[in-house]
């Protein structure tokens, strides 16, 4: 897993709208900085090549962002975008950051691809101040889409069989994607791990086809058939 993960050709970006949607969220939840230096600590856990951490900043203004990634790779690219980069993971002795420090957690298209996601949640749960704010993402595996492929027997999008390439699924890039969420079972899962789920949002996916555009947008309205969920939790 880390020789794919330190492969450059393993996307590492989830895309700026999302990026954009899912930081809004979080602005409205953290609030206007009130005075110089006063602004939240966020810690952008699985960074990739920090541009959601840098698109994230346009609307966080005031914010002290961090990018975290295991990834030397990754934080190599990171570094140009972001001011603050480091290196750290959520197992083998967890995130090297005191407990309750950060305000905030962005978690973005990270669950899937994680082998043991509830030791995940538990360092991220440590690492929040009570109270908090979680903005987890992740690809839905009941998307919209997805419910008519595998009614015709077709692999559904976002799920993988193979780390080398890709079996019988729309698609030609493999991303190493391990776990799939529906919307029910993400906020039980968030919930399981000493979070409150606030509010799930539905996000549009850039890899369906350009004329379906419309409707995936359209499906953004109904979470549970989304292409992509976005979670607002708090930790409890």
């Amino acid at each position: 897993m880390r020789d794919f993960y330190e492969d450059p050709a393993v996307p590492v970006a989830s895309g700026e709208e999302r990026s954009l949607r899912q930081a809004r969220i979080l602005a409205r939840a953290l609030g206007p900085v009130r005075a110089a230096g006063q602004g939240s600590t966020v810690l952008d856990i699985g960074c990739g090549d920090g541009s959601a951490a840098a698109t994230a900043a346009r609307v966080l203004a005031g914010h002290r962002i961090v990018g975290v990634d295991w990834s030397q790779d990754a934080l190599r690219r990171a570094a140009p975008r972001i001011p603050y980069v480091v290196r750290g993971e959520l197992t083998d002795g967890g995130l090297p950051f005191v407990t309750g420090g950060a305000d905030a957690v962005l978690f973005s298209e990270v669950v899937e691809h994680l082998v043991d996601p509830d030791a995940a949640l538990d360092e991220l749960h440590r690492v929040l101040r009570p109270g908090g704010h979680l903005m987890l993402s992740t690809p839905n595996l009941a998307a919209w889409y997805n419910r008519g492929l595998l009614l015709a027997g077709v692999q559904p999008v976002f799920s993988e069989v193979s780390l080398r390439r890709i079996h019988g699924r729309p698609g030609s890039a493999v991303v190493g994607h391990l776990r799939l969420y529906t919307a029910r079972a993400l906020k039980g899962f968030i919930a399981a791990s000493g979070f409150e789920v606030v509010g799930i949002a539905g996000a549009p996916f850039h890899g369906v086809p350009r004329p379906l555009r419309t409707l995936d947008r359209a499906f953004c309205s109904l979470p549970s058939l989304a292409s992509i969920l976005h979670v607002h939790a708090r930790r409890v």
